[in-house]
């Protein structure tokens, strides 16, 4: 059984940080492509990073250098540290993987940046 429950969200002011974390069942983090996703209202779901088996990283360009993706494979636990946060990455956030054929998500948390 697969599961991923995302959890850390909640409201910060614009500048401040917040960690997600994606405790993962089911799948070995270590040898999966994690990804996290977000959500905002009244528009469709975006990719936002991802994190390979053999540890690369890649980020939106909207979250280039201020997102950091990170795993710890013996927590089975996926992060997503956010720093230097802005009102428009308010959204959903959902951890997402698909080692196989079937896609995996989390039921999301929600962020929300204050001006």
């Amino acid at each position: 059984q697969v599961q991923l429950v995302e959890s850390g969200g909640g409201l910060v002011q614009a500048g401040g940080s917040l960690r997600l974390s994606c405790r993962v069942t089911g799948i070995v983090v270590s040898i999966a492509t994690m990804d996290w996703y977000r959500q905002a209202p009244g528009k469709e779901r975006e990719w936002v990073t991802s994190i390979s088996s053999g540890e690369r990283t890649s980020y939106a360009d909207s979250v280039s250098g201020r997102f950091t993706i990170s795993r710890d494979n013996a927590k089975s636990t996926v992060y997503l540290q956010m720093n230097s946060l802005k009102p428009e990455d308010t959204a959903v956030y959902y951890c997402h993987s698909q080692p196989r054929i079937t896609n995996y998500w989390g039921q999301g948390t929600q962020v929300t940046v204050s001006s």
